[in-house]
Parts: C-alpha cells; sequence; structure tokens
C-alpha cells in the first residue's frame, strides 16, 4: 500500500520529432515486436501510428532495440481479438526534445469514464447495463503566466499547428505518465485581485495515456 502526492511533478511537451519510420509488421506478444528499419535505442519514447486502435496514437518507449525490430514495452498485443494479426503496421516517430511546462499551478484530467448501455426486456421488471466504451478524456493546465518561458511559447506553437503532440508527466516518485493528444492554448490571463495571473491550456487526448512505474 502507498500514497502519493503530486508534488515535483515536471510536466513536458514534445517539441522536435524524427523523421517518421515505417513499420512493416508488429507481432501478437506480451511486449509487441515492430518489424522497422530501427534507429532508435532503450528508453527512446516515440509515437505509434498503427492498425491497431488500442495501439494507435499512443506513446510508448523502447525496451530492446536492434537494426530491425524494436520491443515495445508494455505492449500486450496478445490477445488477436484486440490486436488483429497482420494488422498492426504503421509509423513511429521518435520524439526528439521534451520542453518542459514550468510554473504550472495545477494539473488536472477529466473524462475516461466507463459508458454503459441499459437494456431491458418486456417480460422484466428491472433494467440491465452492459459496459460500451469510455468518455473523451482531456487534460487541463493552469500556468502562471509568463510570455516569456519556453513551455509557454511550446504550448502556444502547438495550439497553433493543431498537430498531435506528446505530454509526460515524470513522477517524483519515479515513472512517467504519457499522453498524447491535440492542444489548445488561451493566453488571456486570469485578473482576479490578489491572485497570480494565469492562462489555461488543454490538450484533447486521441489515445489512451501510457503509464510506466520506473
Amino acid at each position: 500500500m502507498a500514497v502519493s502526492l503530486p508534488n515535483g511533478i515536471v510536466l513536458a511537451l514534445a517539441t522536435a520529432y524524427a523523421a517518421n519510420l515505417t513499420v512493416t509488421a508488429a507481432s501478437n506478444a506480451s511486449e509487441a515486436v515492430l518489424t522497422v528499419t530501427n534507429t532508435l535505442v532503450a528508453g527512446d519514447f516515440f509515437e505509434f501510428t498503427s492498425g491497431w486502435s488500442r495501439a494507435n496514437n499512443r506513446v510508448f518507449r523502447v525496451k530492446s532495440p536492434s537494426g530491425t525490430t524494436i520491443v515495445v514495452e508494455g505492449l500486450d498485443t496478445t490477445s488477436t481479438t484486440a490486436f488483429p494479426a497482420g494488422s498492426g503496421a504503421g509509423t513511429i516517430r521518435k520524439i526528439n526534445t521534451w520542453t518542459q511546462i514550468t510554473q504550472i499551478m495545477g494539473c488536472t484530467s477529466s473524462g475516461g469514464e466507463p459508458q454503459y448501455q441499459t437494456y431491458s426486456f418486456l417480460e422484466q421488471d428491472f433494467d440491465s447495463q452492459i459496459p460500451t466504451t469510455t468518455s473523451a478524456q482531456s487534460v487541463a493546465l493552469e500556468i502562471a503566466d509568463d510570455p516569456a518561458l519556453a513551455g509557454y511559447q511550446a504550448l502556444k506553437a502547438v495550439a497553433q499547428s493543431r498537430a498531435t503532440t506528446a505530454l509526460r508527466a515524470t513522477l517524483p516518485a519515479g515513472g512517467f505518465i504519457l499522453y498524447n493528444g491535440i492542444c489548445a492554448f488561451d493566453e488571456t490571463p486570469s485578473l482576479s485581485k490578489g491572485n497570480l495571473m494565469a492562462v489555461k491550456a488543454g490538450i484533447a487526448l486521441q489515445g489512451r495515456p501510457v503509464r510506466y512505474a520506473t
């Protein structure tokens, strides 16, 4: 049993990517093996665009690379129902540069709640439910206003580009949470007497977050 405080979390935005590499095959395994002309090394983070919807638009870490393959840490594709054999090909792009977002006053997530279908048969006097999907998920940031900050400028740039961009949370106890989404940024600061001026940013996730314990 353990409890944690968020104090000390470092958030960083991906601000430079390598060129896309073509993935010609992806295996069904406890950790998927991608066939690719590889230039990545162990520990590199990359965005995976895949024919597998449950892996698509997510950010992963390289575990074991070779010249022609990489093992994707934590991506369990053993279920051929969820990950149909032969359908996982696509592209990867390595994240070359992270820019820290500083002066963060708060970070919250919303969405991701399970959704249900309610049904009942004519002969029944009660309703039943089955789970269907989860709601759209987003991350919201409140940042003390300072346009000179590198993180401020990075958020502004990716919001203007509307490109899908990775966000990395480095946890104080170790480990990472990796998000991937489309950014929005409001440059108009809050103006409340006695309180810090602050701006807001949001990231609409395009795939499920990925978490690594170390």
